[in-house]
């Protein structure tokens, strides 16, 4: 089935594309920092007492929040940085790619080789893992008859594991598609906003997902599908030994191409540390979506038979409310009514001369 065919049997909820990326880190000077290094500026701060957070999160500890956009891109891939004043716990740390629990965040970059070579390099608190760049023809475009002058149509990316944050890079060759993916010239690092998120999930089926598109409005990309060490992206990217493999879904939202949410299963037992993965816990633990219709999709949520905290105000004014899926990934749903700039809803792959 196709998006547009999906797109007829889903509820409109107005949701967003995947709006924030939460982590909560126990050095806030460092973790925005870092981000400013990829074009990540702050637009909002505020906090939270440990009884509000409590009503808010269902986590009771003081925290601090900050807020952080790439460029000018609002509607879409966003970075929300929390301290809380008594974490849960030291959350995943560094964990292998196909750990349950897992989050990766993925943006696009002008000079992948450049990011594999600082991260290679660098000297740290945190250890970095950074897998080589491997290239890949993403959407079957190569017809295998490339030359000089029929340049290939790829993409290359690597991946970046460390006990602070999981990065995914990706670079273009050969194509553009307008609205996913906004490299921002004034970044030091040359880099986008998150145009898409990886989470590896607990159970036995992806049709545990199916809230959501019958909760949230996202659209199912196609039908699961199996990738393997086989195959050169996951191997590389996954970093997948001789046998390991896992299930893969993607979802979209029909309001933004971009903001777009990939969902694994190993194939085979992996380590589960989804027990480290709950709010409170430092570490990546907690998405956002906007939506101007949040009582709808509240209603939609609990009508899955799905534990809802109330609708509340959250720690910059909004209204909002917080929910653990099937497959233990936490959302909160935050009520917005417009952006300044405005997504792309439709997916259009454009050819350039490089």
């Amino acid at each position: 089935m196709t998006p547009e065919q999906n797109a007829k049997h889903i509820p409109d909820t107005g949701i967003s594309g995947l709006y924030e990326v939460i982590l909560a880190t126990d050095d806030l000077d460092y973790a925005t920092r870092y981000f400013q290094e990829f074009g990540f500026s702050q637009i909002a701060a505020s906090s939270l007492t440990a009884e509000e957070a409590a009503s808010v999160y269902g986590y009771a500890s003081a925290m601090e929040s900050i807020r952080m956009q790439n460029g000018e891109i609002d509607s879409h891939g966003l970075l929300r940085l929390i301290k809380w004043e008594t974490p849960l716990n030291h959350g995943l740390e560094y964990a292998a790619p196909r750990t349950i629990g897992q989050r990766i965040s993925v943006m696009m970059t002008q000079d992948i080789h450049r990011l594999h070579d600082i991260y290679t390099h660098a000297k740290s608190k945190h250890t970095w893992k950074s897998t080589v760049p491997v290239s890949d023809d993403l959407f079957g475009i190569n017809d295998g008859d490339n030359d000089f002058f029929k340049r290939p149509i790829i993409v290359r990316e690597n991946a970046v594991y460390s006990s602070f944050f999981n990065h995914i890079f990706f670079q273009r060759y050969g194509y553009a598609i307008d609205g996913y993916g906004t490299i921002n010239q004034d970044a030091n690092l040359k880099t986008s906003e998150f145009t898409h998120h990886d989470f590896f999930v607990k159970g036995t089926s992806l049709e545990q997902m199916s809230y959501l598109t019958e909760a949230l409005g996202l659209i199912p990309e196609d039908d699961p599908i199996i990738d393997d060490h086989t195959k050169k992206g996951p191997r590389e990217v996954f970093l997948l030994q001789e046998g390991e493999g896992h299930w893969y879904q993607g979802f979209i939202s029909p309001n933004n191409i971009c903001g777009k949410l990939k969902f694994f299963i190993p194939t085979q037992a992996t380590e589960d540390k989804s027990h480290l993965q709950q709010i409170g816990s430092l570490g990546v633990t907690l998405h956002s979506f906007y939506t101007d219709k949040i009582q709808y999709v509240h209603e939609l949520v609990r009508g899955q038979g799905i534990k809802t905290e109330r609708v509340l105000k959250n720690e910059f004014g909004e209204q909002s409310f917080i929910f653990a899926g099937p497959g233990g990934c936490h959302w909160q749903i935050i009520k917005k009514q417009t952006v300044r700039h405005q997504p792309k809803t439709t997916f259009k792959i454009s050819y350039t001369k490089d």
